[in-house]
This record gives structure tokens, sequence and C-alpha cells, in this order.
């Protein structure tokens, strides 16, 4: 992520920046910090972009999720029609089918649940990064006022 190492030569800026005696300010290159917020404008675009990415990703794997789900559940009830013949067939196949749908179901919820929260995981993290590195620069430009 480009835009948190363009961050963190900010605050590496400001860390090594002069002091002004007898306050916590200090002074900074104007136009470098000028040149590295510019740098950080370019960059966060390439950022979201990345992070509508994943959204996208997150919705197709959902869509093949169900896509495998609804498989399963066509083969459980070909199966099932394959062994109507006798009674006590019929029987045992609709108790299968019940098992085989009531699995395929599960292992679908499970899969779609995993890939909403790894997908949900990855833009939190992303969030909190960019509001971290976001409220560090609003309290460096307060102090620069």
């Amino acid at each position: 992520m480009e835009v948190l190492t363009l961050l963190e030569t900010i605050e590496e800026m400001i860390n090594r920046s002069a002091g002004v005696p007898l306050t916590k300010k200090t002074l900074i290159d104007k136009d470098e910090f000028l040149s590295l917020v510019n740098d950080i404008k370019i960059k966060l675009p390439d950022e979201l972009k990345q992070a509508k990415w994943v959204k996208e990703e997150r919705q197709k794997i959902l869509v093949d999720a169900q896509k495998e789900a609804n498989q399963l559940i066509k083969e459980a009830e070909n199966r099932i029609i394959a062994m109507i013949d006798e009674h006590e067939i019929t029987k045992k196949a609709y108790e299968q089918k019940t098992e085989i749908i009531d699995s395929a179901n599960a292992f679908s919820k499970d899969l779609i649940d995993g890939t909403k929260k790894y997908a949900d995981d990855i833009l939190a993290e992303l969030e909190a990064t960019l509001q971290e590195k976001l409220d560090t620069i609003k309290d460096n430009r307060k102090e620069l006022k």
C-alpha cells in the first residue's frame, strides 16, 4: 500500500524536523510536505480501486458458492429420482435427499459466511488503516495552524 508508505514518510519528516522551542510545534519543509500530500491524493484512488476489487471478488465468490450449492442440490434430487422404483428405496432416498440438501445448504451458508467475513475483515483493516492515517494528518494539520 503505497499510501501507507507516503504517510509514514510524512510521519518521519515530522519526527526529524526541528522543533520550535517551548512548544510542541515543529518546522517542516512546506514544499516537501505538500508534495507528499499530493502523492497521497494521486495514490489514494488506487487504494480505493483495490478495495472495490475485493468487494467484487467477494460477490463473485458468493455467486460461485450459490451455484455450487444449487448443483449439489440438483445432484441430490437426481439421485433421489433414480431411486424411486421401490417403496423402501423411496423412503430411504427421501431421507438421504433431506440430509444432502441440509448438508449442501449448510456448506453453502458456511462458504458464504466465510467469504463475507474474509471480505469484511479486509475492508475493516483497510478502513482502520486509512482512518488512522487520516487522523494523523488532521492532527498534524492542527499543529501547523
